[in-house]
């Protein structure tokens, strides 16, 4: 019997989502060559529905697209109701409430996954001559694109040599044939980890990749958990329930069973192509290609009617940011409130591309602790920056706990009116860092190191506990009881039902 749930089973979260609305089932004929890339982009920007493209002009009848599968969903209330449903929460939760249930996952006893005999993965087996990854609607996503993209929201499954350690990972992969992708395989990232192992010993490295995997299984593939550490326990961890996992055909390999698209075979050990360019998480596309990793795919296996989930990177928000940066957000606050630091709150501002994260303060705890500027920035660099998730994120903001990490808005007031040039920013050029980051120089792009800081948000009256001035907000500058009248009177005065997001009044949605 097949898993349930959107969590735990990609085509449910698909069905589900056009049930409520949050997603779009497109039957005009839309091209994979560019036009599928525009109007998910399009979704990205206004915070659409999803798009599901159902009539394809390229490649095989009843393959689907599904686009912005984790985009941001209109204002307000539900606006992260499809990162919400990955993990099966309720469309109204929150972000407080979705770091908090990531990181009580992470300190539950792993959940391992159950082994079945078969699933809707394996409805459609194709080995040999018969692989012809062309046959699917790979789209080409952005005109500056190198080709391609197969890969960009599934994840790679690969297993250290002495069996001990199995790894699913996130990182691209671009067509670069018939039966072959090509795609980075960071030395820093556990897939490059597990490569290395291979390649040490003179081997090709088994491997498979998933596509229109359990949306929780995603998620926790895109992960900063410490190495060899295995996402397929905490995913039981993180749903209550073991996930349902499948042999590959020719590998000793294990992917979920109801996945939409398993490709299967081998990375050369020595063998590289160009990949790229592509437009990126941070928002940007650069000319010119690099030699990568080949992939060489011996079967494919694939449920009827695939549904191939696309990301098409650039400017934010899309999932780099709202997976992936959630993800980082959740290991973050868990190392530092473990440091035993101050903190109670951490958050990837999807805004920000990942390249910073901003960190709330307690100061009433900070006070006690007679920690100064430089000690506080230190200890945190300390802790963030010597891990996994830290070498992911060049900038750490440091804010006192009256403002909502999660409110762009404040962040950005924190920033102007609390930073102090000069005299506010901590600078780490030997710490390690994700080499992606679009203002390294070739120095620290060859190195690996440096172009990382903590900036404190912190007035100086904070670190005793104390702040100076008093916001001047609906929340803060009026009697509670008229707070309350006004907001019962609302739609009477005129306005559209419903509250919308308050902005700046210092008070915590999550």
């Amino acid at each position: 019997m097949t898993q349930r749930g959107s969590a735990l089973n990609f085509r449910d979260f698909v069905e589900n989502s056009l049930a409520t609305g949050d997603a779009v089932d497109i039957r005009e004929p839309v091209s994979p060559t560019l036009e599928v890339g525009a109007i998910t982009r399009r979704v990205y920007e206004t915070r659409g529905p999803a798009p599901l493209f159902s009539n394809l002009t390229e490649g095989r009848a009843g393959c689907r697209i599904l686009g912005a599968p984790a985009g941001l969903s209109g204002t307000g209330g539900g606006q992260y109701g499809r990162l919400a449903a990955h993990f099966g929460l309720d469309r109204e939760t929150v972000p407080g409430q979705l770091l908090e249930r990531l990181i009580s996952a992470m300190h539950a006893d792993p959940v391992p996954p159950r082994t079945v005999e078969t699933g809707p993965c394996k409805e459609n087996v194709l080995t040999g001559d018969d692989v012809d990854l062309e046959r699917f609607p790979v789209p080409l996503l952005h005109q500056e694109d190198g080709g391609r993209y197969f890969g960009t929201y599934g994840f790679h499954v690969v297993r250290s040599p002495d069996g001990r350690w199995t790894s699913w990972s996130v990182s691209r992969t671009m067509l670069n044939g018939r039966n072959t992708l090509v795609g980075p395989a960071m030395p820093q990232q556990h897939l490059g980890m597990i490569h290395a192992m291979w390649r040490e010993q003179g081997l090709p490295t088994p491997w498979a990749m998933v596509l229109g995997a359990p949306p929780a299984a995603l998620a926790a593939a895109g992960m900063p958990l410490p190495a060899k550490v295995n996402e397929d326990g905490y995913v039981g961890a993180l749903t209550g329930s073991p996930v349902e996992v499948v042999r590959t055909e020719l590998h000793d390999l294990y992917v979920p069973a109801n996945a939409e698209i398993v490709l299967e075979g081998y990375i050369s050990p020595d063998e590289s192509a160009p990949e790229g360019p592509m437009g990126e998480y941070h928002g940007y596309s650069f000319a010119g290609s690099k030699q990568q990793p080949v992939f060489h795919v011996e079967a494919v296996t694939h449920r009827d009617d695939p549904i191939l989930p696309v990301c098409v990177a650039g400017l934010p928000p899309e999932e780099n940011h709202t997976i992936w940066g959630t993800m980082i957000s959740a290991a973050s606050m868990d190392l530092l409130r473990s440091s035993g630091l101050p903190v109670d709150m951490a958050w990837c501002s999807y805004e920000a591309a990942t390249c910073w994260i901003a960190v709330s303060i307690d100061i009433q705890r900070l006070a006690r602790m007679r920690m100064g500027e430089r000690e506080l920035a230190d200890a945190v660099a300390d802790v963030l920056f010597g891990s996994h998730t830290g070498w992911l994120v060049p900038k750490v903001l440091l804010v006192a706990n009256d403002i909502d990490v999660t409110d762009i808005n404040q962040v950005v007031w924190a920033l102007a009116t609390r930073y102090h040039p000069g005299t506010g920013e901590y600078v780490y050029p030997d710490a390690p860092g994700i080499p992606m980051v679009p203002y390294l120089t070739p120095d620290e792009v060859r190195t690996g190191r440096g172009g990382k800081s903590v900036m404190s948000c912190l007035l100086p009256e904070q670190f005793q506990g104390t702040t100076r001035g008093i916001t001047a907000s609906f929340r803060h500058s009026y009697p509670d009881d008229l707070q309350e009248r006004v907001m019962e009177n609302w739609a009477a005065y005129g306005f559209p039902p419903g509250w919308p997001h308050d902005g700046l009044t210092g008070r915590p949605n999550g």
